[in-house]
């Protein structure tokens, strides 16, 4: 994964890293066994480079920091949320094309 811009985000530095962003973020919730989600990982990852300066790109793994997927009702698992100015603006469950991720982001920002 040379070259990404994904953060990897924990319960500890969530919030100082998105909640109270200036910017936009957008958060992938995934888990190591959870095969969705390494279908997920690859577009994640390119939106990332797409949006470098203009959208934190970053993934909450569920298995290590449950208490921020629970904060957030997270039921279900690739789960997309996007941040802007610290509340949830939009939110994807699922497997998504690069295309449906790009609009929600692009209608958000």
């Amino acid at each position: 994964m040379a070259g990404g811009k994904v953060v990897t985000l924990s319960d500890a530095e969530f919030d100082s890293s998105v909640i109270q962003s200036d910017k936009p973020a957008l958060v992938d919730f995934w888990a190591e066994w959870c095969q969705p989600c390494k279908m997920l990982a690859p577009t994640v990852e390119e939106l990332s480079e797409e949006y470098d300066g203009q959208v934190i790109v970053g993934k909450v793994n569920v298995d290590d920091n449950p208490s921020t997927a629970t904060k957030f009702g997270i039921r279900g698992i690739p789960t997309l949320l996007l941040f802007k100015d610290g509340k949830v603006v939009q939110q994807m469950v699922g497997v998504k094309s690069k295309a449906e991720i790009k609009k929600l982001i692009d209608e958000s920002i």
